[in-house]
């Protein structure tokens, strides 16, 4: 009779196999988990095709959050307007008030009566994120008062279709009014970037010179990926680190948002991944990436938007309904570890 064993033996090496491949087939990809460094209540992102306006990816990308310095963008806004229209030019002495100089940092520090021209202004919002030098500018274009201003700048938000934003202040300083989305910002940031395209470069700069001294920016990203050209970043305590970035390489011009990163380097790292991801095949692939938030396991799949989702110009999605961050905004920000167009957004 035939010995058994080496056929048993064999079997069982058989169905171990079968086993393992069954185990491999069924494991989630490496690639499939995405690390947030972030806490689920405070994070928010979106990545923009800005060339067809569709959204790529995107994480509670209509939740509210605190904008930071991300305000700036729209201060800029106004004031690249106000160049386009002929009311300013880059020569222009803008007076810096009591209430502006007396903000806390980051900022140039001036003194009574002393001004500043539009041209420094401007890279000093961009560059330095300068507090004392976006509220003289919101009082210069206010008519001499910021909250008029920052009326003037929710307007222009509605008028972008930036519907879930309201600005308090000029600068970003905390206000448990002031607030925006992941969203708003990526129209703002293609709205800068196709209205005012011979202003763009400012958002480039690393750094400027300002009374003979050489002033640094923190705009780690700009130099650190090929590609990136701006444009913002902010930080106060409530928000958590945001960055706008613009990414415009080889054909491919991408609009990324990250709002509510631990720290500014774990903020430009997940910024980069999301580039990658978007530029890469496998964001055509019917799996999503699990999130993996900050100290926590991973998280269930993202809600992504349909494929023919975008900004402004096409239908848009039915917007959930979101609420104020439940956060304390009473601490001041510390300095900024900074901060052709999309063809359907609106001109105005």
């Amino acid at each position: 009779m035939p010995p058994t064993f080496p056929i048993l033996q064999k079997l069982i090496a058989v169905l171990a196999l079968l086993a393992l491949v069954a185990g491999c087939t069924t494991a989630a990809p490496p690639e499939s988990v995405l690390p947030v460094p972030a806490q689920p209540q405070k994070y928010a992102a979106i990545v923009v095709d800005a060339s067809t306006g569709k959204t790529l990816f995107e994480v509670n990308s209509r939740s509210q959050r605190y904008p930071a310095s991300l305000t700036k963008m729209m201060t800029l806004y106004m004031l690249f307007e106000a160049l386009e229209s002929g009311r300013v030019t880059k020569e222009t002495r803008i007076p810096v008030s009591d209430h502006a100089a007396s903000q806390p940092p980051t900022k140039l520090r001036f003194r009574r009566g002393e001004t500043i021209d539009v041209d420094s202004a401007i890279r000093a919002m961009v560059v330095k994120s300068a507090n004392d030098v976006a509220v003289a500018v919101g009082e210069y274009l206010g008519g001499g008062s910021e909250d008029q201003f920052a009326a003037m700048m929710t307007a222009k938000a509605r008028s972008l279709g930036m519907s879930g934003t309201n600005f308090r202040n000029a600068c970003g300083l905390p206000d448990d009014g002031q607030v925006t989305t992941a969203r708003d910002m990526a129209v703002l940031g293609m709205a800068l970037e196709k209205r005012f395209p011979q202003h763009f470069h400012y958002f480039s700069e690393s750094d400027f010179m300002f009374r003979g001294r050489l002033v640094r920016g923190h705009n780690d990203m700009l130099g650190r990926v090929r590609g990136v050209d701006g444009i913002k970043t902010g930080y106060i305590r409530a928000s958590g680190y945001n960055i706008v970035t613009s990414y415009n390489a080889d054909g491919r011009h991408l609009i990324v948002v990250v709002m509510g990163a631990d720290t500014a380097r774990q903020r430009n790292d997940h910024a980069e991944a999301l580039i990658q991801r978007s530029l890469g095949p496998a964001i055509a692939d019917a799996s999503q990436p699990r999130l993996m938030y900050s100290g926590q396991q991973p998280a269930s799949p993202p809600l992504l938007p349909p494929a023919d989702s975008a900004l402004p110009g096409l239908p848009p999605q039915a917007a959930p309904a979101s609420t104020a961050p439940n956060q304390s905004a009473s601490d001041f920000p510390s300095p900024d570890l900074a901060s052709p167009g999309a063809p359907l957004l609106p001109t105005q």
